[in-house]
């Protein structure tokens, strides 16, 4: 004998309202995020910009001058391992070096055009006709310290290729400027300083 549904009391079953979820219990940790989440939320927002940006541009522009102090000591003193990058590159200290060995007439331009000028200068009220040759004089050196110049450059470029190659002469490498600058310098004021104390010694 097959059972009948009580229509009646399937009818009951579904009017009964559904259950609601559980609620998460407030006092529990879910839902909520945990101390080290708390803390990685926290440093993820913090600012990026320094919030006191005279003082970080204060604290970055005291480091750069006391590195730029530390680079020039090592300049005056001689330190190649302090100074700037580019003053160690291997054919510029090889240029200063080559430099400092030679005798340049350009290392006494300076003086010796002061002291024609001012000699000029005075003589002319006495000795006008003095003048014109002190000019002269001067013109004359002058072009003699461009030969020099243009001498000393021709024999270092090829050194330079020789051991550094093409590099060593780029147009960016200002290796001519470079030597020429330190030649017309007096040897005691050259910055770096010269290695050697006496000429002659050239490099290697």
């Amino acid at each position: 004998m097959t059972m009948t549904s009580n229509p009646l009391k399937n009818k009951e079953e579904a009017q009964k309202p559904e259950e609601e979820p559980k609620k998460a219990d407030p006092s529990g940790r879910k839902g909520r995020p945990t101390p080290k989440m708390k803390q990685a939320q926290a440093q993820s927002l913090r600012p990026l910009v320094p919030v006191d940006r005279k003082a970080s541009a204060k604290a970055a522009k005291e480091r750069m001058r006391k590195r730029e102090d530390q680079e020039y000591e090592a300049m005056r003193t001689g330190d190649i391992n302090h100074m700037p990058k580019v003053e160690r590159l291997p054919w510029r200290v090889y240029i200063r070096d080559y430099v400092d060995a030679r005798f340049n007439l350009g290392e006494f331009f300076v003086p010796v055009a002061f002291i024609i000028l001012i000699g000029s200068i005075l003589v002319t009220s006495l000795w006008p006709q003095l003048s014109l040759p002190l000019m002269i004089l001067l013109y004359v050196y002058l072009f003699a310290v461009i030969i020099d110049v243009a001498i000393m450059w021709r024999k270092l470029k090829k050194k330079l290729v020789a051991k550094f190659g093409e590099q060593a002469v780029a147009k960016g490498s200002r290796s001519a400027s470079y030597a020429w600058s330190r030649s017309i310098q007096m040897r005691r004021w050259r910055l770096p300083k010269p290695r050697d104390p006496k000429r002659g010694n050239y490099p290697n």
